[in-house]
């Protein structure tokens, strides 16, 4: 390329909106989430207010992952539950603790979908209607919902995959499982402080309720 071509050539950084996409290995780049103009709170948050009920539903979720953690640790250790401190189970009872985790993570899943479309299709269109700067937020959570719904399948493939094999490949499908809770476990908490620091000052600032 010629000097002129290379003068004449718009720099990548020149468009006003472009920002580097969710990179689906690393979501959690801070250097790539988009931080909306601060307002001056108001005051404490109202009782009632959205705001103090996102953070509420964001400790419920962060209390089941906590949960979902400690079983995926406990089916390790050949436990069933998280009473129990047993004897080393044999093969049936181990599948047993298999499935009894699936069912838990199966439920989790589906607390976690429905908490997200609320978000994407009802708080997300107005918080951008009623404060534009926002918008890039927004577009940001919303990618990083898809992010975290693909892990959830994976989990979920995977748990499937450590019930219905064979005794012999348990043990890399139960190493799968447990990769796949600790990156669920990162990229959730992120997001769920990500969330909060941008969106519960101006869901009440704005009296969105949802």
């Amino acid at each position: 390329m010629s000097e002129r071509e290379r003068r004449a050539r718009p720099a990548a950084t020149s468009l006003p909106h472009a920002r580097p996409p969710v990179d689906a290995a690393d979501p959690l780049d801070e250097a790539t989430r988009p931080r909306a103009p601060k307002h001056p709170a108001a005051g404490p948050p109202c009782p009632g207010g959205t705001g103090l009920r996102l953070k509420l539903i964001h400790d419920g979720l962060r209390r089941e992952m906590r949960q979902i953690r400690t079983a995926v640790e406990q089916v390790a250790a050949g436990r069933l539950d998280a009473t129990s401190a047993r004897r080393a189970v044999n093969q049936l009872s181990s599948r047993q603790g298999y499935r009894t985790l699936g069912a838990f993570c199966t439920a989790y899943h589906r607390t976690l979908t429905v908490h997200h479309t609320i978000e994407d299709q009802l708080m997300f269109p107005e918080l951008r209607d009623r404060q534009p700067s926002l918008g890039p937020v927004v577009e940001r959570l919303e990618q990083e919902h898809e992010i975290i719904a693909e892990t959830l399948a994976n989990l979920d493939t995977a748990l499937v995959a450590l019930v219905q094999g064979d005794q012999a490949g348990s043990a890399a499908r139960l190493d799968r499982v447990r990769a796949l809770t600790a990156r669920l476990d990162r990229v959730l908490s992120s997001h769920l402080r990500y969330e909060e620091d941008e969106l519960l000052e101006p869901l009440d600032r704005l009296g969105i309720h949802v």
